[in-house]
């Protein structure tokens, strides 16, 4: 069984996860995610990358307590045949996981057409999947995906160097309101970059950085990606730590303010990567 960590409800899905959760693309090993299982992490992001490792992990504790677990499955499919063999592909891989609780629709910067929202509807109906979530790059669509009733969740990048959503987002959800899952908490490392941190300032930590996101109130949980033991145990200290006072939120604001310019080279970066689209299954 999981261990008795603290639970959120993911928004209008009803789904109760671990304020923070673990994403498959950056190399913990099957044992480690047991560990954060049995502190209880829930939450589990079969993403763009899956490592062989963390494939085995989700497998290893279905085997234990598939029910006290949540799997969200990604696909980019764009076109509606490929989406339920995408969602196969990723079921085929992890051993004991018949069905995803959430079926993500990765980076839709407008609503899905209504045949791709037929097909994901269609893997609910056929028990593959339970629930849709979405994610997006573009904020004000947030509003659009927000109001589409089979929505019951959604990625959105924040953290204190990227916090547009607070604006754009945030105040705009209706109620009750799909489930927010905030991810790239860092900004890929930068906030914790003691060469980016202004004269003065003290350099956050990712402890720091999965605080700051999970301190709005409209945000219920923080998706970690760790790479090894040390980070892992930074997004288990985050699964209970308080939330941030107006000193410490104001702190991290600043050191975001001088991080974005850096963030926005990443970001312009992998527009160039990804010019002639993203690499759809």
């Amino acid at each position: 069984m999981s261990g008795n960590g603290p639970r959120v409800v993911l928004g209008r899905s009803g789904v109760e996860v671990s304020p923070v959760g673990l994403g498959a693309s950056f190399g913990i090993g099957a044992r480690e995610m047991e560990q954060a299982f049995e502190r209880g992490i829930n939450y589990f992001y079969w993403g763009s990358v899956r490592t062989d490792q963390f494939g085995e992990g989700m497998s290893a504790i279905a085997q234990r307590d598939r029910d006290g677990m949540v799997v969200v499955i990604q696909t980019y499919a764009r076109e509606p045949a490929k989406l339920r063999t995408a969602l196969e592909s990723g079921l085929a891989r992890l051993p004991g996981i018949d069905h995803a609780d959430f079926l993500l629709l990765g980076a839709w910067d407008e609503p899905p057409p209504e045949a791709i929202m037929e097909a994901a509807v269609g893997c609910k109906e056929a028990g593959l999947a339970r629930h849709l979530m979405v994610s997006c790059h573009r904020r004000p669509t947030f509003q659009k995906h927000a109001a589409n009733p089979h929505i019951d969740a959604m990625m959105v990048r924040y953290n204190a160097a990227q916090d547009g959503a607070a604006r754009d987002v945030f105040p705009h959800l209706p109620e009750p309101a799909p489930g927010l899952v905030a991810y790239t908490a860092t900004r890929w490392g930068d906030l914790m970059n003691a060469e980016l941190t202004p004269e003065g300032e003290r350099t956050p930590s990712a402890v720091d950085c999965y605080r700051f996101a999970l301190s709005s109130p409209h945000v219920d949980m923080c998706l970690a990606g760790p790479a090894n033991g040390a980070q892992l145990q930074a997004a288990l200290e985050a699964l209970e730590a308080p939330a941030m006072g107006e000193d410490e939120l104001a702190w991290m604001r600043r050191v975001g303010v001088a991080v974005r310019p850096n963030a926005k080279k990443r970001m312009a970066a992998m527009a160039e990567l990804y010019k002639d689209g993203i690499p759809y299954e």
